[in-house]
C-alpha cells in the first residue's frame, strides 16, 4: 500500500541518506606496502539527503559534477547501499536507465534483454512477448545477436533505453541517457520518454545537465550541491536560482 500524505500517493521516500565512498589515496606502490593503514580515503557523496516524490511526478535532479546526483539514482535503484538513512519505494517496481549499468558485456544483446527483464521482476514469458518490440525500437540490426562488449556507446544506449521503455515499470530512473545516440534516436527516445511520463501513475526521476530538458519534461526539480539538498520545488522557481549559482 502506498504511503498517503495530504491525500496524495508517495512513490519514493528518501530519508536522511548518507553514502560514503572508500577509496585509495594516490601513493607509490612501494609506499603502499609499508603504510597499508594510511591508504584509505573517505568521500562523503550524500550527506543526510531527504525528499519525497509523489506518484506520477517527473522529478529532475540537477547539480554540478560531484554533487551526488548519480549516486542518488543508484541508491534508489538498489545498486548502492546507504551507510545511514532509508529509501522506501512503497512497493513500486523500478528500473534504472544509465550507460554502463545493468548489462553483462559477455552476453549478446538478446540475452541481455532477458537478463535485464528478469532483474526488473518480469517473467520469461512477459519478456518474450515484448522481445520483438524491444529489438525493433533499439534498431541495432545484427548486433542484437553479438556480445554487448562489441557495442558502441550509442548502440548500448539504444538497447538500454529500449528495454526500459518497453518493459514499463512504476518508477523510471534516467541518468543522462537522453543525450546519447544519433540525432534520429535522440528524437525517437525523447518522444517515447514524453509518452511514458504522460502516464499519471508512472514516476520518473531524470538526472541531466541539460536545463532545457529538465524545464520541458519535469514538473519538479531537486537541486543537490556537495551531497546536500539546496532546494526542491517547481522548475521556474529552482532553475533560475541554480543558473545564477553556476555563474
Amino acid at each position: 500500500m502506498m504511503k498517503k500524505k495530504d491525500d496524495k500517493n508517495i512513490a519514493i521516500t528518501v530519508k536522511n541518506l548518507h553514502i560514503t565512498y572508500r577509496g585509495l589515496k594516490k601513493t607509490s606502490i612501494r609506499a603502499s606496502w609499508h603504510k597499508l593503514g594510511s591508504k584509505v580515503e573517505l568521500f562523503e557523496a550524500l550527506k543526510g539527503v531527504s525528499f519525497e516524490v509523489e506518484e506520477g511526478k517527473i522529478l529532475g535532479i540537477i547539480g554540478k559534477n560531484g554533487s551526488g546526483k548519480s549516486t542518488m539514482l543508484r541508491a534508489i535503484a538498489g545498486i548502492f547501499s546507504p551507510d545511514k538513512g532509508k529509501i522506501n519505494l512503497h512497493g513500486n517496481t523500478i528500473s534504472l536507465l544509465s550507460i554502463g549499468v545493468g548489462f553483462n558485456k559477455k552476453l549478446t544483446g538478446k540475452e541481455n534483454i532477458y537478463l535485464s527483464g528478469m532483474l526488473l521482476g518480469f517473467s520469461e514469458e512477459e519478456i518474450a512477448s515484448k522481445e520483438k518490440d524491444i529489438i525493433d525500437f533499439a534498431d541495432i540490426g545484427e548486433f542484437i545477436d553479438k556480445p554487448v562488449k562489441t557495442y558502441s556507446s550509442g548502440m548500448y544506449s539504444k538497447l538500454a533505453f529500449a528495454i526500459t521503455a518497453i518493459l514499463e515499470t512504476d518508477i523510471i530512473l534516467i541518468d543522462e541517457v537522453l543525450s546519447v545516440g544519433d540525432a534520429k534516436f535522440k528524437e525517437k527516445s525523447y518522444n517515447k520518454m514524453k509518452e511514458l511520463i504522460s502516464d499519471d501513475h508512472r514516476t520518473v526521476i531524470i538526472v541531466s545537465h541539460s536545463l532545457s530538458t529538465i524545464a520541458e519534461l519535469c514538473n519538479e526539480v531537486l537541486w543537490l550541491n556537495d551531497g546536500e539538498v539546496v532546494m526542491q520545488g517547481l522548475p521556474d522557481e529552482v532553475l533560475p536560482k541554480y543558473e545564477e549559482f553556476m555563474k
